[in-house]
């Protein structure tokens, strides 16, 4: 049987999805079992002891929360929105199939029947629509998170606050994640070679972003100045 340029779609899309995903099933394990191993659990340790500091205080000095979370919501608002455009993009480009045709090119080494064209656009929007409700989500428990810390006369447990908080963050990053796994797949429209090398430079970028090497900072109780 001879070889046909197609056969690299079957080849080296699936490999370089794989090489993404065993990526984030590690990084997964080790933020649950390292989690001072990666930027991740840093990140969560220091809101945990943001949302103590912030509930120490008296309900009418946590103000300067809703500083914090009301930017959080707005970034997460800005990108769910982006998704959902892009996502409505994408359904109106597949609803019309002549537009398809302007996918197929001589340039692209791969497979360009219309089939595989409309799973990439499939797998894209897919990506997109995970990345809007996460965000969403995102948006939800920071918005929640906001009014435990500022609800006055309560005697709420810091647990509370920081299960919001850390939720929404766990939120943001499956959100972003998407978005780069999107980002994978839109280079597979030229073709599975691009794809299969954006993979494996996006795992490499991603192995030294999600990476901690600083220690975590243990915090102390305040020392009051007499």
């Amino acid at each position: 049987m001879a070889w046909r340029k197609e056969y690299l779609d079957f080849a080296l899309v699936p490999t370089g999805l794989l090489i993404m995903s065993v990526y984030h099933v590690f990084l997964l394990y080790r933020c649950l079992k390292f989690p001072e191993t990666t930027v991740i659990g840093l990140e969560n340790h220091f809101q945990k002891a943001w949302v103590e500091r912030m509930m120490q205080n008296k309900a009418k000095d946590r103000g300067i929360s809703f500083t914090t979370i009301d930017s959080t919501i707005s970034a997460s608002i800005f990108l769910a929105t982006t998704s959902l455009t892009l996502s409505s993009l994408i359904g109106t480009w597949l609803a019309d199939a002549s537009q398809q045709r302007l996918i197929k090119s001589s340039l692209i080494y791969g497979n360009t029947s219309s089939s595989i064209n409309s799973v990439k656009y499939i797998a894209l929007l897919i990506c997109f629509l995970l990345a809007f409700g996460s965000f969403l989500q995102c948006v939800r428990n920071f918005v929640h998170a906001s009014f435990l810390i500022t609800m006055p006369n309560a005697d709420i447990p810091v647990s509370y606050a920081q299960k919001a908080v850390i939720r929404g963050g766990a939120c943001w990053s499956i959100g972003l994640r998407a978005i780069y796994y999107a980002t994978v797949l839109l280079l597979w429209i030229f073709g599975p070679i691009p794809m299969f090398i954006g993979s494996l430079i996006m795992v490499m970028v991603l192995h030294l972003l999600d990476r901690n090497v600083t220690p975590l900072h243990q915090f102390e109780e305040p020392k009051l100045i007499e």
